[in-house]
């Protein structure tokens, strides 16, 4: 079988904001989705989907695509899903489902489905590579949001990335002297990111605002010393929590922490990001939290 391959990612800036066009700053991981697959001239018009989450089974479905059809599968729900997506695949493409052979196609979620890396993005930039077909017009069909990840997935690269008022991105690198001095901390929670979106939206924003946040990403991206990242960052995390009128996950959660925390995409689950202290390991693990990873460990390729 053929592999495509697509990376999560962090966003480390402009969380919400991005929806209104301000300038993110986003990384991808390590770790992403895979998807394998063949074409069988059987004249069957089905396709066999298998999904697996660290290498174990979780969805089986066939589906004919002539009536668009689940003949089977274990999870209904999930494979109307799929069903939804690969029709929006085929009103896209040029190339697939046009002919009557089947596709047999696996994908495999290397990273737990809470994390909140990009599951999703994952699966639409390897579905539009597959068929040869715009990933953001893709995302935009079946799913919805900014788009910032399905750029990371597509370059699998660093990007700062602009929804409005039209898509535009470019690749950057971004690993800065001080990142060894990084950690990222997963919150054993993940967040519904349409509902925090909601609450975003709901609330009247300015043009100046916005462009306070693409400043700040400028800025950020700029940074080769940890403690004007450290500041930039603490900054950011005010800034988000008067608006939207949450504290941050540093006053619910670590008040005591001597460094920065900053939440990375929608605010209350999910990763955040801090620096090193002494006794940094201790001090998380104390509060319940031990996915604690180092800048090596999580981002980059």
């Amino acid at each position: 079988m053929s592999r495509i391959f697509s990376p999560g990612k962090l966003m480390l800036t402009s969380e919400y904001f991005a929806l209104d066009g301000a300038l993110v700053l986003a990384v991808p991981t390590k770790l992403g989705q895979e998807f394998f697959y063949e074409e069988t001239e059987d004249h069957e018009s089905m396709v066999f989907w298998e999904a697996f989450h660290q290498g174990r089974a979780w969805l089986k479905a066939a589906i004919n695509y002539k009536d668009w059809r689940i003949i089977e599968t274990n999870i209904p729900s999930a494979a109307e899903f799929v069903l939804k997506t690969l029709k929006n695949v085929q009103k896209l493409s040029s190339t697939r489902f046009t002919k009557d052979s089947s596709c047999h196609i696996k994908t495999n979620l290397q990273f737990p489905a809470d994390y909140g890396l990009g599951s999703s993005s994952t699966l639409m930039n390897n579905l539009a590579e597959w068929a040869a077909i715009d990933p953001f017009q893709l995302n935009t069909l079946s799913l919805g949001g900014s788009g910032y990840d399905i750029a990371v997935a597509k370059e699998k690269s660093a990007v700062l990335y602009q929804s409005v008022p039209e898509i535009k991105y470019d690749k950057v690198k971004f690993n800065p002297a001080f990142s060894n001095d990084l950690i990222f901390i997963h919150l054993n929670q993940k967040q519904d990111s349409r509902e925090a979106i909601n609450l975003y939206r709901s609330k009247t924003k300015s043009a100046e605002l916005v462009n306070e946040f693409s400043d700040l990403t400028k800025k950020i991206l700029l940074c080769e010393e940890l403690e004007n990242f450290s500041r930039l960052m603490l900054i950011h995390e005010q800034k988000i929590s008067d608006f939207i009128e949450i504290p941050t996950v540093k006053q619910r959660l670590f008040s005591d922490c001597p460094v920065f925390v900053k939440s990375l995409g929608a605010w209350g689950g999910d990763f955040v990001m801090s620096a090193k202290f002494d006794g940094f390991q201790d001090y998380f693990w104390g509060k319940g939290f031990r996915s604690l990873f180092n800048w090596n460990d999580l981002i980059g390729l």
